[in-house]
């Protein structure tokens, strides 16, 4: 049988996992200088913590787990059929599968917090980084297994937080040397949508179509709407709303005054107004803070997931095409759902596969990456591999990556090996330079070579390029 891995998922050697880890420390370098800690939580989890917290879209596309043993011996299938005959797939999952692949790393944290309520300080800062499964059609960009980078923290409902999330997102895409767009909105005034056009029980409809606005398009947006129920007289107000332009403030004021009667139906929303005067402080700490990154108001900004209550981001690269590259928003009711009420949290996730494909498509990965090793020694035989052998060590004790080729083959062979590992300098230290007592040395790149006595570390290591 020939190997194959499941569509959707991908294999990593070294080279790649070598830039995968440039993103995760650089990532999380940024959460640690905002004083965010490390948890890691299971990769599954009871389908009762995660069923009803994505929508039913994001309930289908959760990945089920069996349960062990003879998981289909005491089913009753009958029970599972409708009168046509066809079988209720969704609740014989029920019955055969206890526990799922986590679908993102929110919820799984509102759950820990919960949990381990009294372990934990509030405001309680941490970040995740870890992989995510969803069962969803692969493409460009979209994967089943990917990894999240999150940061959240819980325990307040100051804006700030989501000032310091707009800062991390700000200083770690400058660190990676990538421009990035980043688009802001607020729940209460999609609420807001819903009210003013008279429409306040379809808000999840309404998110739900307004979410796909850049997939779609404006025509089949509306056509979903339609097909909820919404009167087209409804569809004209999120229309006119959705095709708002100008600054932020010029549309914070248009959406005021929409909310606030001046909409042809006339309804006035209270929250889409509170919404609107929490975007309008958000955006003036951004401008105090001297954000570097673009930030902009999106009204069409709708972020799918149902838990969202107040601002969401999404962040896209600029000279890249690719889906957002990170995403997150402000949530009050998480927690109430596994019994902690009243616990507003905020957070925003890295999404690494994506920002992998950005990199790797714009030529920014560091060229130091490809070589796991710094110097590679030469085997010239057994008497020369044991004089080595204490340098290399001291070498490793030192923090150089050092390789010692196993077999005294051909120098051709050797200098093969180090140039398809991409390893900057290598070491030929024959029978002269053992009785001489001296280590021979060459960067590979520039051609230059230089020969130390054994115990020279400060001037090996200057050589290598270290400094200390």
């Amino acid at each position: 049988m020939k190997p194959s891995i499941p569509k959707g998922t991908r294999d990593f050697g070294q080279v790649e996992m070598a830039e995968r880890n440039y993103i995760f420390d650089t990532i999380k370098s940024v959460f640690k200088t905002f004083g965010y800690a490390q948890i890691d939580t299971p990769a599954m989890e009871n389908l009762s913590t995660l069923l009803g917290k994505y929508g039913e879209e994001g309930d289908k596309l959760l990945f089920r787990i069996l349960n062990s043993g003879d998981a289909f011996g005491k089913v009753d299938f009958g029970s599972f059929n409708g009168p046509d005959g066809s079988v209720n797939s969704a609740a014989l999952s029920k019955e055969v599968c206890e526990k799922g692949l986590r679908y993102d790393l929110t919820v799984p944290f509102a759950r820990y917090v919960v949990q381990h309520q009294n372990e934990i300080t509030f405001p309680f800062k941490r970040f995740q980084i870890q992989p995510v499964w969803r069962a969803d059609r692969p493409q460009k960009g979209r994967y089943r297994e990917f990894y999240q980078c999150d940061v959240d923290v819980i325990g307040s409902r100051s804006l700030v937080n989501e000032l310091e999330l707009v800062q991390i997102v700000d200083k770690v895409f400058s660190l990676l040397d990538v421009r990035v767009l980043v688009k802001i909105n607020n729940r209460k005034v999609l609420t807001g949508f819903a009210e003013i056009c008279g429409f306040p029980d379809k808000v999840v409809d309404i998110t739900v179509a307004i979410d796909k606005l850049d997939k779609i398009g404006l025509e089949a947006v509306e056509e979903e709407m339609r097909g909820k129920g919404l009167t087209d007289s409804a569809i004209a107000v999120i229309e006119r709303i959705l095709k708002l332009s100008g600054s932020t403030s010029e549309k914070i004021a248009s959406m005021r005054s929409l909310m606030n009667g001046g909409s042809p139906s006339g309804l006035v929303s209270q929250a889409g107004l509170k919404g609107l005067d929490e975007l309008e402080e958000l955006f003036s700490l951004i401008d105090a803070a001297g954000i570097t990154s673009p930030v902009e108001i999106d009204l069409s900004l709708a972020r799918g997931l149902n838990y969202y209550t107040g601002a969401i981001f999404e962040v896209k690269a600029q000279d890249f095409a690719i889906g957002s590259i990170c995403g997150g928003g402000r949530y009050d009711n998480l927690t109430g759902i596994f019994g902690l009420p009243d616990m507003s949290g905020v957070g925003i996730s890295f999404g690494a596969d994506r920002i992998y494909d950005v990199l790797k498509g714009l030529g920014k990965f560091p060229s130091d990456l490809r070589s796991a090793t710094t110097l590679l020694f030469a085997n010239m035989g057994a008497e020369e591999t044991r004089f080595i052998l204490p340098v290399a060590k001291a070498l490793r004790d030192r923090g150089v990556a050092v390789e010692i080729y196993p077999d005294p083959s051909k120098l051709k062979k050797q200098f093969d090996y180090a140039d398809r590992k991409a390893i900057p300098f290598l070491s030929i230290t024959g029978a002269n330079e053992v009785e001489s007592g001296l280590v021979n040395i060459k960067n590979l790149v520039s051609g230059e070579q230089k020969s130390f006595t054994a115990n020279d570390f400060p001037g090996i290591l200057g050589f290598l390029g270290f400094r200390g």
